[in-house]
């Protein structure tokens, strides 16, 4: 099956792909924020083939009365929108609560976009034009990963996981971040990606690994993602980003969290 569209009004090419073999029976419910009906239907189509529904918001007012009287277990959510831009909603969905991945739609090219997308919140990005195979990658990996996450936090009730690494400490049920007694401000994905640094101290993780375990996917060409995510971590966590004391470099390998902190 071999499906494609073209978004007219934005210029955008949305590439052919072929179909994606079904992985799984059961169905989630997605909340696609997308103005543009043709894109829409479209990637609505293709959810199908990974056993995903989606609901349609059209701007982003709609999106917030879908979203506080729905329950769901992704939202792809595009920032080019007629009334509320997407940054702003992205911030007020990651605010509402309950933990829901997000997945970025984006036009914009510029790292400063996809930076500010993640750090107000969303898990993922993905930049147009884009194929639909690699749209419904990036939507089975966070779907894997909330399933993961949803795992461990029932884990979590019943041991209440607390990590201590030298002044840092992380609350795995609360996603929780202190660093001597000062809580952290950190993404979803930061946190997961220094939860997995702290719970594998002193050992070296590559990046095309690190995709692998966090995001849940190795595609080539985004090891750039581990890197930005490394050095806003950094940045938040070390007194002097530049000399790290936690998250240390193995030059020509990789990362690793030090063994004694």
């Amino acid at each position: 099956m071999v499906r494609s569209g073209i978004d007219r009004r934005r210029g955008v090419f949305i590439l052919t792909d072929t179909h994606i073999p079904q992985t799984s029976s059961m169905t989630r419910t997605v909340l696609l924020v997308e103005d543009d009906r043709d894109i829409a239907a479209l990637v609505k189509l293709h959810l199908q083939d990974i056993h995903c529904r989606a609901e349609i918001a059209g701007c982003g007012q709609e999106a917030l009365t879908r979203y506080a009287h729905g329950r769901y277990d992704l939202v792809i959510l595009d920032l080019m929108l007629p009334d509320l831009d997407g940054l702003t909603l992205c911030q007020r969905l990651r605010n509402g609560g309950d933990y829901v991945p997000i997945l970025m739609l984006t036009a914009k090219s510029s790292e400063l976009d996809r930076v500010l997308g993640l750090e107000l919140g969303a898990d993922d990005y993905l930049v147009k034009p884009f194929s639909f195979p690699e749209l419904l990658a990036r939507v089975k990996a966070l779907l894997r990963r909330a399933e993961a996450l949803s795992s461990r936090h029932g884990e979590a009730k019943t041991s209440d996981e607390r990590i201590i690494r030298g002044e840092l400490a992380i609350e795995t049920d609360k996603r929780r971040v202190t660093l001597a007694d000062r809580e952290l401000s950190l993404t979803a994905k930061e946190f997961d990606l220094l939860l997995y640094f702290a719970r594998h101290p002193g050992r070296v993780f590559s990046r095309g690994q690190l995709l692998d375990q966090v995001w849940g996917y190795g595609h080539d060409g985004y090891e750039h993602t581990v890197n930005s995510h490394i050095n806003r971590l950094r940045a938040k966590l070390e007194p002097n980003p530049a000399e790290p004391r936690y998250l240390l470099t193995v030059w020509g390998v990789g990362y690793k969290f030090a063994e004694s902190c």
